[in-house]
């Protein structure tokens, strides 16, 4: 079996971003932190928007955290579901609405 490009295991790496530069990953996980605390949004609406942000960037590792966070805290498993689909939906249309730029230089070239 040939090992996954994408290893579960380096998500509990992730801290160790700081280890070539310090500073700046003592500053991302500040940001980072503060970004996640009730505030406007409740830590659980964050959580199921970083899941549907996950799927969108297609990041194994954030869907991976934000799927057992929003387990974690009471998010149910359709409500999940829904939030992959917007966020399918979104990625989906925002393809298709550059179809206007291939149209805008089709009608720009022959006609």
């Amino acid at each position: 079996m040939s090992k996954s490009y994408y290893d579960p295991k380096d998500l509990k790496k992730f801290g160790e971003i700081r280890e070539f530069q310090e500073e700046l990953g003592d500053k991302f996980f500040d940001w980072y932190g503060s970004v996640f605390k009730d505030g406007a949004l409740t830590a659980r609406e964050k959580s199921l928007i970083a899941l549907a942000v996950s799927h969108a960037v297609q990041c194994p590792y954030c869907i991976d955290a934000y799927t057992d966070s929003c387990l974690k805290k009471g998010i149910e498993e359709e409500q999940m579901m829904e939030a992959v689909h917007v966020s399918a939906a979104i990625k989906g249309g925002a393809a298709l609405v550059h179809g206007v730029q291939m149209m805008n230089q089709v009608k720009e070239k022959l006609m």
